[in-house]
C-alpha cells in the first residue's frame, strides 16, 4: 500500500496546504526566534517544515535519504550526558512519528491486512505491548519511558514505513544499496588507518569514530551487510564487470571482519553461511529449537553444584589484551577481560531476575540494580562500569528488564524467522526471491549471534539493520504469495 494511496487527491491537497500554512509559520517563528536569542537551533524549525513538506511531496525518495543518513548518523549528548541521540537519522524519525500520525488521521488502514495479519508483526506487536507493560511495572519510569519512545519511532521508520516505500524488487535492492555502500567506502578509510595503527586491539575502537560507538558497532554492521554483498554478487555474477567488484568486496570484507577485533562478529559470519547451507538442506528451521536446549543443558551444566564457579578468572593475570589473538586464547585461558566481565554481568542477571521474573526490573534499569547480586570472584578491573553498559546478552537483557514473556517473544520470534525463510525459500520457483530469502535469514543470522553477546538492537545503525530485515521478509513473504497464487491459477486455466 503505497502512501498515496493512503490519503485520496482531495485529502493530499488538504496535507500539502496544511503543511505550508505550517512551514510559513516555523520560518517565521524561526528566524524571530534567532533574531530575539541569537541561538542558531532557532533556524531549525523551518528546515523541519521543509523535511515535512518533502515527505508528503515524495514519500520514497525522502525514505532514501533517511537510509543514507544512518551510515553517517554519530552520537551526540545534550545537557550534559543526561540525553543523548544521534544526528540526523533520529530527529528524522521524531518527523516521521508525526506523519504516520497524520496519515493515520486520514486513513486508519495505516497498513495493508498481508500485512499485519503477519506472524512476525504480530509477534512485535507482542513485544511492544509487553514493553509497555514494563514500563508501567518500571522500579524507574522516566528511564523506561525514554526506552519506550525510542522503541516507538524506531518501529515507526523501520516496521511501518517500510511497507509504504517497498513496492518491488528495485526499491529493495535501492534500499540495501543505500545503505551498504556507504559502509563498504568508509570500511576501506577504517581498514587503512587501522593498518597504519598496526591493527592494534585497542586502536579498533579509535578508528571507527566518529560514526560508530565503538569496534563492537563497526564489525556488527560489516557482519550483517556481509550476505548483503554476496546476495548481489549473486544477481550481478552474469554481468562481466560488476562480478569482479563484487567479488572483490567480498574477499575485502573478510579482512575487513577480522581486523575489526570482535569475536562475535566473526563467528555471525560463520553461523551466516551455516543457515544458508541449511536453507538449501532444509534444517534451518530446526537450528533454534536445538540452539535453545543446548543452552539450557549447559546452563543447567553451570548452575548444578555451582558449577560456574571453576571459570572464575585470575584476577592477577585478568587483562585487556593487546592484540585480537591474545583476546580469543584468552577467551578460554580466563586471561580476557572481556569475556570474564561477561559472565560477571551474566551471573548477576540471572541471580536478579528472581526479585522480578514476570516485568523485570524495567527497560533502561539493568545498571541501577545489578551490582547488588554479582559474585566478587568474577570481578574484573572494569567491573566499575563508568560507562553503564548492560548484560553483554540479548536474552538476559530482556529478562532483567522485561521478564520471561519479553525472553520468550523474542526466542519464539527468531525460530519463527527462521522458519519462515526456510518454508518461503522452498516454496517459491522464483531465483530471484530465492537469493531475497537467503539474503535476509543470512543477515539474522549474523544479528542473532552478535546480540547473543550484546544488545545492539536498541543501536540506532545495528537497530535498523534488524527492523528494517524483518519488515522485507514480511515483503518478500506478501511477492510469493502473490505468485504462489499466479501459478494456481496459470495451472486451472
Amino acid at each position: 500500500m503505497q502512501y498515496s494511496s493512503l490519503v485520496n487527491n482531495t485529502e493530499n491537497d488538504k496535507l500539502r496546504l496544511r503543511l505550508l500554512i505550517i512551514l510559513g509559520i516555523l520560518s517565521v517563528v524561526g528566524m524571530a526566534l534567532y533574531i530575539y536569542t541569537s541561538l542558531l537551533p532557532a533556524l531549525a524549525l523551518p528546515f523541519l517544515g521543509l523535511i515535512a513538506y518533502w515527505l508528503f511531496q515524495d514519500l520514497k525518495s525522502f525514505y532514501w535519504f533517511f537510509i543514507l543518513t544512518i551510515p553517517f548518523s554519530v552520537q551526540i549528548h545534550l545537557m550534559g550526558d543526561i540525553l543523548s541521540t544521534t544526528l540526523p537519522d533520529e530527529p528524522i524519525m521524531w518527523v516521521f512519528v508525526g506523519v504516520t500520525g497524520l496519515i493515520w488521521a486520514h486513513n486508519k488502514n495505516l497498513l495493508p491486512k498481508w500485512y499485519v495479519n503477519h506472524p512476525l508483526f504480530i509477534i512485535i506487536v507482542l513485544q511492544l505491548f509487553w514493553l509497555i507493560v514494563s514500563v508501567i511495572f518500571s522500579t524507574n519510569h522516566i528511564l523506561s519511558l525514554k526506552h519506550l519512545l525510542a522503541k516507538i519511532w524506531f518501529l515507526n521508520a523501520f516496521i511501518v514505513f517500510p511497507a509504504w516505500v517497498i513496492q518491488d524488487k528495485k526499491d529493495l535492492k535501492k534500499m540495501a544499496a543505500i545503505f551498504t555502500i556507504p559502509i563498504v567506502l568508509h570500511s576501506i578509510f577504517v581498514l587503512a588507518w587501522h593498518y597504519k595503527l598496526d591493527f592494534g586491539f585497542r586502536e579498533s575502537n579509535m578508528v571507527v569514530k566518529p560514526f560508530y560507538y565503538n569496534h563492537v558497532d563497526y564489525s556488527t554492521i560489516l557482519s550483517c551487510i556481509f550476505p548483503i554483498v554476496i546476495g548481489t554478487y549473486q544477481f550481478k555474477k552474469k554481468n562481466k564487470y560488476l562480478k569482479y567488484i563484487l567479488l572483490g568486496v567480498i574477499i575485502f570484507l573478510l579482512p575487513a571482519i577480522y581486523f575489526a577485533s570482535a569475536r562475535a562478529a566473526i563467528l555471525g559470519v560463520v553461523f551466516a553461511m551455516f543457515i544458508w547451507i541449511g536453507l538449501k538442506y532444509k534444517f534451518t528451521k530446526w537450528v533454534m529449537p536445538f540452539g535453545y536446549l543446548l543452552i539450557a543443558a549447559v546452563l543447567t551444566l553451570m548452575i548444578y553444584n555451582n558449577n560456574y564457579l571453576g571459570l572464575r578468572p585470575d584476577k592477577h593475570e585478568n587483562a585487556s589484551q593487546e592484540t585480537f589473538i591474545d583476546a580469543v586464547t584468552g577467551m578460554f585461558s580466563g586471561k580476557d577481560m572481556s569475556s570474564m566481565e561477561r559472565i560477571y554481568r551474566w551471573i548477576a542477571s540471572v541471580r536478579m531476575v528472581k526479585e522480578n521474573p514476570i516485568t523485570g526490573v524495567g527497560p533502561n534499569n539493568f545498571y541501577d540494580h545489578y551490582k547488588n547480586h554479582t559474585v566478587s570472584s568474577f570481578e574484573t578491573w572494569v567491573s566499575d562500569n563508568p560507562e553503564r553498559s548492560t548484560t553483554h546478552n540479548y536474552f538476559l537483557f530482556l529478562l532483567v528488564e522485561q521478564g520471561y514473556p519479553a525472553m520468550l517473544l523474542y526466542a519464539i520470534f527468531i525460530a519463527c524467522f527462521f522458519a519462515r525463510c526456510q518454508n518461503l525459500y522452498h516454496k517459491t520457483q522464483r531465483e530471484d526471491y530465492k537469493i531475497f530469502v537467503s539474503v535476509l535469514a543470512m543477515i539474522m543470522a549474523a544479528n542473532f549471534v552478535n546480540n547473543f553477546f550484546s544488545e545492539l538492537i536498541e543501536t540506532h545503525k545495528v537497530g535498523a539493520v534488524f527492523y528494517l530485515n524483518i519488515a522485507a521478509l514480511i515483503i518478500v513473504d506478501n511477492w510469493i504469495k502473490k505468485e504462489e497464487k499466479e501459478l494456481k491459477q496459470k495451472t486451472t486455466i
